[in-house]
Formats: C-alpha cells, structure tokens, sequence
C-alpha cells in the first residue's frame, strides 16, 4: 500500500498527515483550509485522501447503522486509519486503492 519515502519531509508535515487519519475528516478540512499547511506535497496529498476516506466512512457506516454491518465497517475503517496514520507518521505516501486514484484524477494529490 505504501509508495516511496521523500527526503524532504519536516516533522510537522508527518505529524499533520498522522493527525489527518486519526481524525478524519475535521483535521484533514482545517489543514485543507490553513494555507501555509495545504501548499506542501505531504499533506496536502494525506490531507486530501483523509477527507475523502472519512467522508466515504461516515456515508457507508450511517447507511448501514440500521445493521451491525455499520458499527463494523466504522470499527474496520478505523483500525485501517490509525495505521495509515503509522504509515504516513514514518514519512511515506499512502495508496488507498480506490481513494488515491479518485484524489489524483481530482487533482487534489
């Protein structure tokens, strides 16, 4: 899932992409909307894939709340965030399958 680590990257831009993960998708507007954070490579692309994987998450899990399937895929979804967080806090771009080529055709990544 992981691409390639960029030597480039400061402490803060690893510890907003962690934060963007862990707190989707509140952290990953603010950091959208600060302007000196969303001109940098690293979070924005982070930033960017937080928000669509949270907004995605809050959709799929308030649909199918009515059943068990919901609490699960929220549980699951979190899970998979705190360790993309982990990912993204050790300096690497993240792959989420369907949700990077989504923000690349975008242009948000």
């Amino acid at each position: 899932m992981s691409q390639y680590v960029d030597p480039n990257i400061t402490p803060d831009d690893k510890l907003w992409a962690l934060l963007s993960y862990i707190l989707t998708p509140l952290v990953p507007l603010i950091v959208i909307l600060m302007e000196d954070k969303k001109n940098r490579p690293f979070i924005k692309a982070h930033a960017y894939q937080a928000l669509v994987l949270g907004v995605a998450n809050l959709i799929i899990s308030t649909v199918l709340s009515f059943v068990f399937i919901g609490v699960c895929t929220a549980i699951a979804v979190f899970g998979l965030c705190i360790y993309w967080g982990i990912k993204a806090y050790q300096g690497e771009y993240i792959t989420i399958p369907v949700i990077t080529d989504f923000c690349k055709k975008q242009g948000w990544a």
